[in-house]
């Protein structure tokens, strides 16, 4: 049996075959700032998800970073969650918001609400003018003073720090978890198949297919369905 071998077209494959390849990483490389952006955004809406569903099961905890009333409710956040991109991975921050809604027992929105309950501020509570008085009920009985008021625990038992808690109880053990697996970010980088898939066609077209291949590989990573 005679084999003939054209050792320029074999070369020309093999160099075809090795760029390919590199062209698939490199794409994927041009692409982290896709895929780190659109990870940062799916993070963000599944952790003021993780939120809400955290305060309507305690609302004890974390009343103070919604309107009066409303706790869990996406519509009535008084948070807000951003994300930083750099060469390190994503950073994640948050802002508060002023409440607009009026508790029962006052007339006028609490200033600042979410973030002097969060820090556990004491607040104090004067009359308007000189010679104003303050009235309150406590213990059903109404009380009328011109003393100053401070309150020393304004969001009660168990707020005080509850919002960074939920946020770190969020990282450190859902988003490993639960998150990557759940969103199909684990799975789409465990799996290669396009690479694969695409193999016989980079070992003719080399670089430029293997570089478009990876740039979208790794794009996609980020997006959740």
């Amino acid at each position: 049996m005679i084999v003939n071998l054209n050792a320029q077209v074999l070369l020309k494959e093999l160099n075809n075959i090795t760029n390919y390849s590199i062209g698939f990483l490199e794409g994927a490389e041009a692409a982290k700032p896709i895929f780190m952006d659109n990870l940062g955004q799916t993070v963000i809406e599944s952790l003021k998800s993780f939120i809400d569903s955290n305060a309507r099961v305690t609302p004890d905890t974390l009343h103070h970073v919604y309107e009066w009333y409303q706790t869990g409710s996406p519509e009535a956040r008084l948070f807000d969650i951003n994300y930083v991109s750099n060469s390190n991975g994503l950073s994640f921050n948050y802002t508060f918001s002023q409440s607009s809604s009026v508790s029962k027992n006052s007339k006028t929105p609490f200033y600042d609400k979410a973030r002097i309950m969060e820090e556990g501020s004491p607040v104090t509570i004067r009359p308007k003018s000189k010679g104003g008085v303050l009235t309150f009920n406590q213990d059903g009985e109404q009380v009328f003073t011109q003393k100053p008021i401070v309150v020393e625990n304004p969001g009660g038992d168990g707020v005080q720090g509850g919002f960074e808690k939920t946020i770190k109880l969020f990282f450190d053990n859902y988003f490993t978890q639960a998150f990557l697996m759940s969103s199909g970010v684990m799975s789409h980088f465990n799996d290669v198949k396009v690479y694969k898939n695409n193999f016989r066609a980079g070992s003719r077209q080399g670089k430029p297919l293997g570089f478009k291949i990876g740039y979208e590989w790794m794009a996609k990573g980020g997006k959740i369905d």
